[in-house]
């Protein structure tokens, strides 16, 4: 009875059968840096961490309390082929395109991927996303200057399913390439080109004609954009739930309006709400106003 006693107590986690239990119901439910943690306890430890994050379908850099360093991320990966989602946000300090290609390459069913604020990354990163991931619907790009229109061209010609994409701040983008891109996207539901001074009405106008499921579109910064293009996105996008135009100086509330009435979403208060802000700010209190009159 005591043999049996001290037996039950030597039974440590890693007895427990590993892809049955240890992997699909144990792992799985951990965060990447606890993961990342736990490699560190013993070599089987590492072995087990290792196996789970050859089979897991999400890594997301974000989830990690410290940055996570090259060797240990090239590590991490090098095995896996079936990943869905990759978030490298958190790896923006060093990464480049000689440790995300062979990520890329090996994985074909990524559906998502964010690359923000990842500046030494090359367009050739981008290409090498077109045509590894054909099925890719989610990409964010913000504050990728290296994006171009070329490599914008290709993402549009190979991935057929996109529905977001981000591409805040990329400069090189003008409104031919964004023409493009709708034309052959037209599932997108969410897109923003918020902070491009080259955006004007015409690659609004197009994105209104194009993308009739569209529901989120961020302008901010867009001075060129004006009344008409958002007047074409009232007609032409039913399901628009949010549109972001602060800072957009030639859009007023003449076209605002129309989607107000929708229940869309904007960033920008309509004039009389600002004039009571403005008023409440300088005189301390908000005043009564009886609307009805």
């Amino acid at each position: 009875m005591a043999k049996e006693a001290k037996e039950s107590r030597s039974c440590g986690l890693l007895d427990l059968p590993w892809e049955d239990v240890l992997l699909p119901h144990i792992l799985d439910y951990l965060p990447v840096d606890q993961l990342v943690s736990l490699q560190r306890v013993s070599k089987a430890f590492q072995t087990i961490v290792q196996l789970y994050l050859g089979n897991c379908h999400c890594f997301d850099s974000t989830q990690i309390s410290s940055p996570v360093p090259k060797t240990a991320f090239c590590k991490m990966l090098k095995e896996n082929e079936v990943l869905h989602q990759l978030n490298l946000q958190g790896c923006s300090e060093w990464l480049t395109d000689r440790e995300l290609l062979p990520v890329v390459g090996q994985n074909h069913h990524l559906l998502s991927i964010n690359l923000n604020n990842c500046l030494l990354l090359s367009r050739q990163s981008l290409v090498a996303i077109c045509l590894s991931c054909p099925l890719l619907q989610n990409i964010s790009l913000a504050h990728c200057e290296w994006v171009d229109g070329l490599s914008l061209r290709s993402l549009a010609e190979h991935c057929k399913d996109l529905e977001s994409i981000d591409v805040t701040a990329c400069r090189q983008l003008k409104d031919e390439v964004v023409c493009y891109l709708v034309q052959n996207s037209r599932k997108i539901k969410s897109l923003s080109l918020a902070v491009n001074a080259n955006i004007t009405d015409v690659a609004v106008d197009e994105i209104a004609k194009c993308c009739r499921d569209l529901e989120h579109l961020d302008l901010t910064g867009c001075l060129r954009v004006r009344n008409e293009s958002i007047r074409s996105l009232a007609e032409y996008c039913p399901k628009m739930k949010s549109l972001m135009v602060k800072h957009c100086h030639n859009v007023t509330e003449l076209s605002l309006e129309i989607l107000r009435k929708r229940q869309v979403e904007i960033d920008v208060e309509p004039p009389l709400h600002r004039a009571l802000i403005l008023l409440q700010d300088i005189v301390g209190c908000a005043p009564f106003i009886n609307l009805q009159i």
